[in-house]
């Protein structure tokens, strides 16, 4: 139970337990009851709650549900208010004909109290609850603690789970972009050795040609420059010579 919301009897008086004090104990335990007052105003303390109880009856043990702590955490910031606020709260008579009545009385009824008080105007919401026990409402205070501590674990562990595989994704992405990074610079690499071989193969082709054409016009211009007469004009040239002779 959350010590900020119990206001127990004021003085703790410790002294060893006999079988006549626990059978007085039990006695005690049977004969008190238990209220339950599911809206408490806001601001009300549980030493508040006492007082105004203690006007109808022997109080035993008061105790006052917190808000939720992330309700808390904004109310806190936003507003001006940093005291803290209950929800709901438990008040236990010692005489459960005493708890019934009071019940039955306040409950749907204004607080009242003084003119200008701060909670004059609100209304008790209460219920009497039979055969309930304060024991009961530790136990079930200490399983909704358990229960929420598990969902908290269960929650965190979740959260490890997710951030495990997040990293693992991003160390992933990271080594998929490196082994891309040195395809690429692989590619590149072979392509300019490609373009290379071929630059450096074409001037030679292009040698052969120009030696190949040289050649060719060389041919040419040696056909020009030996022309060929026609026979006849040969045999004429002969018979002239011989002519001259004889």
């Amino acid at each position: 139970m959350d010590p900020s919301g119990f206001a127990g009897p004021s003085e703790k008086i410790v002294k060893p337990l006999t079988p006549e004090a626990l059978a007085a104990f039990k006695a005690a335990q049977e004969k008190a009851g238990v209220i339950y007052i599911s809206r408490i105003p806001p601001g009300m303390q549980p030493a508040k709650v006492r007082h105004l109880m203690s006007a109808y009856g022997e109080v035993g043990r008061v105790y006052l549900q917190q808000e939720d702590p992330k309700r808390a955490y904004l109310r806190r910031k936003y507003t001006s208010t940093k005291k803290p606020h209950f929800t709901e709260g438990w008040v236990e008579f010692k005489d459960k004909r005493v708890a019934r009545s009071v019940a039955e009385m306040l409950n749907a009824q204004p607080i009242g109290g003084k003119k200008g008080s701060r909670w004059r105007d609100d209304v008790w919401t209460m219920k009497y609850l039979p055969k309930f026990k304060w024991h009961m409402l530790t136990e079930q205070i200490a399983h909704e603690a358990a229960v929420h501590q598990a969902q908290l674990r269960v929650e965190l562990s979740q959260s490890r789970k997710e951030q495990r595989e997040y990293l693992k994704n991003v160390e992933l992405a990271r080594v998929l972009d490196k082994r891309a990074e040195r395809k690429r610079k692989t590619q590149g690499t072979e392509e300019g050795a490609t373009e290379g071989a071929q630059a450096e193969s074409r001037p030679s082709k292009v040698q052969k040609r120009d030696e190949t054409s040289t050649k060719q016009t060389v041919k040419e211009k040696r056909k020009k420059a030996k022309p060929v007469q026609p026979r006849a004009d040969a045999e004429a040239q002969l018979d002239s010579v011989l002519g001259s002779i004889f």
